[in-house]
């Protein structure tokens, strides 16, 4: 599969930086600070998790095997601890995969072997998040038909898949020193709204915008980057978490291995802040979002052109200028002992039910599958969609609600919170505008995933992000999911033991 012929020179020199190991501790320093501060600690590792055998690719309809690399899907943690003396105040381990979405049993198996291998790490301290790379390997079965043969099953890639997890998080883990954060803000034009609103009241995503009938984008764009920078005691960086309101779906449909635009920003932050720093690709709520150009493309074009840029280059330069300036105002304000707080807790969100003719049509397309002596490979996808269907709507009278589990964490004045969702960026927006903290994370598509979760607005306008198999969840769960999110937040402040 890691074929030097189907990769380019400058692809090859970029994918060695983007999979340099853990960095070597530098020898431990106890970080100025007041009298009798506490330690805080942190250690970062990163570690490749691309297979080595052709494998499915997930996020698109279609079946699509990879026998190339384009460059290497990475899976990055930082591990956070906070002690007084020998007491341990809190811990946190945040890891960014270049995945589609985390597999449901992905998280609680990884935990389970945590337990084994490191004991002093409380295990649901531990989550995960996907930067929703289109052109990730596959992890569930019965989405896509995976020929047998030389293909990887997404069965297998779980397996191995999760003991490169439990390796990246050891050793980050075992990595910690005692260090700082500073936190800081930029800006990058990076996420376009993918839903055109035409004359007629509907909506289509990546619909065009040229026509008479286009009257405007749907929802709210944000271009705030959010940062953590972290760093040892002698302010050197060790790792920075980048907080951006996109999925990584650029080259979605390629049929390449390729970690998006995520591998082009590590090599140019690597470039500005040394070839060692670990980087945590965190996408925002986005899930109205992408990096396509929706309108004005020609002149967006030409600019990038001008610049002799690709659109992955683009975009990563993008996102490196505001990391940038974020850097300049946040390495003035560096806390060696800052507030740690990890909240966990499961939360209840009303499901969207299914209708008596959603279900209908769900069930005669079911039933006209079943007859077919030889069902069409290529509708997998679809199918699994419409027999979800069916059985939701036979269960969701006993299970009116779908458990989340919420991460909230406060981090000197920074909080961090997280969601299974491709969540809308209005949901994102709510929760910031009442968050306490001074800067605030919203990462989605975190510890399992839960498919869109899409506002009213954008159900009345139809598409496929607002269909009900692509949404375990609905407005109404929405507004619930802000205001949980928003009290876990909060109580972090108000009630930081």
């Amino acid at each position: 599969m890691r074929d030097a012929n189907a990769v380019t020179r400058r692809n090859l020199l970029r994918a060695a930086a983007a999979t340099a190991g853990v960095m070597v501790a530098h020898p431990l320093a106890m970080a100025a600070g007041p009298p009798g501060a506490g330690e805080f600690l942190v250690g970062a590792a990163n570690v490749d998790i691309t297979p080595a055998k052709p494998v499915g690719l997930a996020g698109q309809r279609r079946t699509r095997i990879a026998r190339e690399v384009e460059s290497p899907v990475t899976a990055t943690a930082v591990a956070l601890e906070s002690r007084d003396g020998k007491t341990v105040r809190d811990q946190a381990v945040m890891v960014s995969c270049d995945l589609a979405k985390i597999r449901d049993d992905i998280q609680p198996r990884l935990r389970e072997r945590l337990k084994q291998r490191l004991p002093r790490l409380q295990p649901q301290k531990v989550f995960l998040t996907a930067t929703h790379t289109h052109t990730a390997p596959v992890t569930r079965e019965g989405v896509y038909v995976i020929p047998e043969g030389d293909a990887i099953q997404p069965a297998a890639y779980v397996a191995w898949l999760i003991e490169r997890l439990e390796d990246v998080v050891a050793r980050a883990w075992e990595a910690r020193r005692p260090g700082g954060v500073a936190w800081g803000l930029g800006h990058a034009l990076v996420a376009h709204n993918r839903r055109a609103v035409y004359a007629d009241g509907h909506a289509q995503m990546y619909g065009k915008t040229g026509g008479p009938a286009f009257r405007g984008i749907e929802g709210y764009e944000d271009h705030y980057v959010d940062v953590l920078f972290f760093v040892d005691a002698e302010k050197k960086p060790l790792a920075l978490a980048v907080n951006v309101p996109c999925p990584s779906q650029e080259v979605e449909s390629r049929q390449k291995v390729n970690a998006d635009f995520w591998h082009e920003t590590r090599v140019r932050l690597r470039e500005r802040f040394g070839k060692d720093i670990q980087v945590l690709g965190w996408p925002g709520a986005g899930g109205d979002q992408s990096p396509h150009l929706m309108w004005y493309k020609r002149a967006e074009e030409r600019m990038r052109s001008l610049r002799g840029l690709s659109r992955l280059e683009e975009i990563a330069r993008r996102i490196d200028l505001a990391v940038q300036d974020a850097y300049e105002g946040a390495a003035k304000d560096i806390h060696f002992d800052p507030a740690l707080a990890h909240h966990v807790r499961t939360i209840e969100l009303p499901v969207r039910r299914v209708t008596d003719k959603e279900y209908a049509d769900a069930k005669a397309v079911c039933d006209a599958e079943a007859k077919k002596a030889k069902p069409d490979p290529r509708r997998s996808l679809e199918r699994m969609w419409n027999r979800q269907i069916v059985e939701r709507y036979g269960r969701q009278d006993a299970h009116p609600t779908y458990p989340v589990e919420l991460h909230a964490i406060r981090l000197g004045d920074a909080a961090i919170c997280t969601n299974p969702f491709e969540l809308y960026t209005e949901y994102g927006v709510r929760i910031r505008a009442r968050s306490k903290a001074v800067q605030t994370f919203v990462l989605q598509l975190s510890t399992a995933g839960g498919g869109y979760l899409p506002t009213a607005e954008a159900i009345r306008g139809g598409s496929y992000s607002t269909a009900v198999f692509s949404n375990r969840v609905g407005p109404e769960g929405g507004d619930v999911l802000v205001d949980r999110t928003v009290e876990a937040i909060n109580a972090l402040w108000e009630n930081p033991k």
